[in-house]
């Protein structure tokens, strides 16, 4: 009688159910990831249309004083006192205000 040392030969299924299931483990994590990454898109989205509005208004507000600055400047380059006092404080805090050119 031969000896047994519990040893019974391959395993039942080969190695092809342990592959089949770390690709199907790959697979469902990458359709996971891939829905996840759609709705995330579609949230950035949503939130870049509502700050639109915000931005457009701070575009405007920009523009408008950009406008004033350069007024201001161009008054100060006429020789309106007080404009020059204007100027020559946003000078002192870093700020230089140019005249519009005509």
């Amino acid at each position: 009688m031969p000896a047994s040392n519990g040893w019974k030969g391959p395993a039942i299924g080969g190695w092809w159910l342990p592959v089949a299931l770390v690709g199907l483990a790959f697979f469902l994590l990458m359709a996971f990831e891939t829905l996840h990454a759609i709705y995330d898109r579609g949230a950035l989205s949503d939130l870049r249309r509502s700050q639109e509005p915000t931005v457009q208004e701070s575009i405007r507000l920009r523009q408008q004083l950009e406008t004033l600055a350069a007024k201001t400047a161009q008054l100060a380059a006429d020789g309106d006192e007080g404009a020059r006092t204007v100027v020559d404080q946003m000078k002192r805090q870093g700020v230089t205000l140019t005249p519009t050119k005509q």
